[in-house]
């Protein structure tokens, strides 16, 4: 983790393609980001990013998949596979990136600063399982973490407030 991490903007990831992503390039932006699998029972939430996504985008919201399989081996394909498989079978068009870890001491840098301005249940920092997402701001601030079970349509309401700041 950036040593003078601020915002979310102090950080970088590589894309699914294998290219560096400075999430720089989304300042301005409202961005949810979501730790995700491929063969999870949560897997159809895809379906409700995208609506997200697709919705919200023309005002200033971008989703942002970061797959992992840290929980039940639930994403154990290629960048190339988790790509075309969210594309296919869910019609992803928000930004994924490459496979990452987002606990432990693998785990990418961003999700060790996301965890630690949002701490989950009881405080605890780790993530829990596939699906958890923060929603961050315009300054590049959290504002606020839910649950895997917290399916997509049900954060509309804080996206459009965060989008109206």
């Amino acid at each position: 983790m950036p040593k003078t991490a601020t915002s979310i903007y102090d950080f970088e990831a590589l894309g699914i393609d294998g290219q560096p992503v400075p999430l720089r390039q989304f300042q301005g932006h409202v961005l949810l980001i979501v730790n995700t699998a491929s063969a999870c029972g949560f897997t159809p939430q895809l379906s409700g990013l995208e609506d997200l996504h697709t919705t919200y985008g023309v005002k200033g919201l971008t989703v942002l998949g970061f797959p992992c399989n840290q929980f039940g081996a639930q994403e154990s394909g290629s960048n190339e596979e988790i790509s075309e498989f969210c594309s296919l079978n869910y019609g992803v068009s928000f930004p994924l990136m490459a496979k990452i870890d987002v606990n432990g001491p693998s785990a990418h840098p961003l999700y060790h600063w996301l965890t630690a301005q949002a701490p989950g249940l009881l405080g605890s920092k780790a993530v829990k399982w596939n699906f958890t997402k923060f929603l961050v701001g315009r300054d590049g601030k959290v504002l606020k973490r839910y649950a895997s079970m917290d399916a997509p349509e049900k954060l509309a309401k804080d996206i459009e407030a965060a989008l109206a700041n």
